[in-house]
C-alpha cells in the first residue's frame, strides 16, 4: 500500500478532473477539491473536502493548497478563453511556491506532441482548426512550467480522450504521440486518471512532460 497523500485538486468538476478525483479517493488519498463553487462538488467521502479557490489568483490557490503534499490541476478554459490557460499555469506555479508545495502535476494537451521528429501534431494539415487554440494554449502553459523551479510534471493525453472503461493499462512516451498498431491515438479518461495517480505516487517524469495512450 502506497503512503497516502494530501492532494489539492484544481478543476475537480470537469470530465478529467472528476476521474482524477475518483481515482485518488479509491486509493485512499485525502483530496481537497479547489473549485469556484464548492457546492458543485456533490460527492460524499470522508477523505474529500471542497474549498473555494480562484485558479487565476495565486494567493487564493496558495491558501487552499497549504499543508498538502502535491497540487494536481485539471483546469481547462472555456472555449474562446484559451489564452487564460497560461495565466492559470502561472498562478498555479506561484501558488505552489507560496504554499510550500514542491510538486505540481498538470493536465496537458496532445497538440504539442511530436508525430515525427520536429513535427508537432498541431502543425499537421489534418489537425482540426477548432482545436488549434487550445493546443497552442497548452503549449504556452507547458513553457510556464518548464521555466519554474518546481518539481512539475505535465501529462498530455492521447489525441482522443473521452469517458470509457478503466483497464489500468496504458503506454507512455515523453514527447511523442502514443499510437496503436492501426495508428490511432486514444485513452479513456479513467485510464488517464490512473496514469496521473501512478505518477503522483511513484514519480518517473520529474520536470518533464509525458503522454499516455493504448
Amino acid at each position: 500500500m502506497e503512503l497516502t497523500m494530501k492532494i489539492a485538486l484544481v478543476g475537480a468538476t470537469g470530465t478529467i478532473g472528476q476521474r482524477i478525483l475518483e481515482e485518488a479517493l479509491s486509493r485512499g488519498h485525502q483530496v481537497t477539491a479547489i473549485v469556484r463553487d464548492p457546492a458543485r462538488v456533490t460527492k460524499q467521502n470522508e477523505n474529500l473536502k471542497a474549498v473555494a479557490g480562484d485558479v487565476f489568483n495565486a494567493d487564493s490557490l496558495a491558501a487552499a493548497a497549504a499543508d498538502h503534499d502535491i497540487v494536481i490541476s485539471a483546469y481547462g478554459p472555456a472555449h474562446g478563453q484559451e489564452e487564460k490557460l497560461a495565466q492559470a499555469a502561472q498562478a498555479l506555479v506561484d501558488a505552489a511556491k507560496k504554499a510550500g508545495v514542491s510538486r505540481l502535476l498538470t493536465v496537458g494537451g496532445a497538440g504539442s506532441l511530436e508525430v515525427a521528429p520536429g513535427v508537432q501534431l498541431v502543425d499537421t494539415p489534418e489537425f482540426p482548426a477548432e482545436w488549434k487554440g487550445i493546443a497552442l494554449a497548452h503549449r504556452d502553459a507547458l513553457e510556464v512550467y518548464r521555466h519554474s523551479e518546481l518539481d512539475w510534471t505535465n501529462l498530455s493525453p492521447a489525441a482522443l480522450i473521452q469517458p470509457g472503461e478503466k483497464t489500468g493499462q496504458y503506454r507512455t512516451e515523453e514527447n511523442r504521440l502514443v499510437t496503436d498498431a492501426e495508428g490511432n491515438s486514444r485513452i479513456s479518461a479513467e485510464d488517464y486518471a490512473v496514469a496521473m495517480l501512478d505518477e503522483a505516487e511513484r514519480p518517473r517524469f520529474s520536470r518533464k512532460r509525458f503522454t499516455v495512450g493504448y
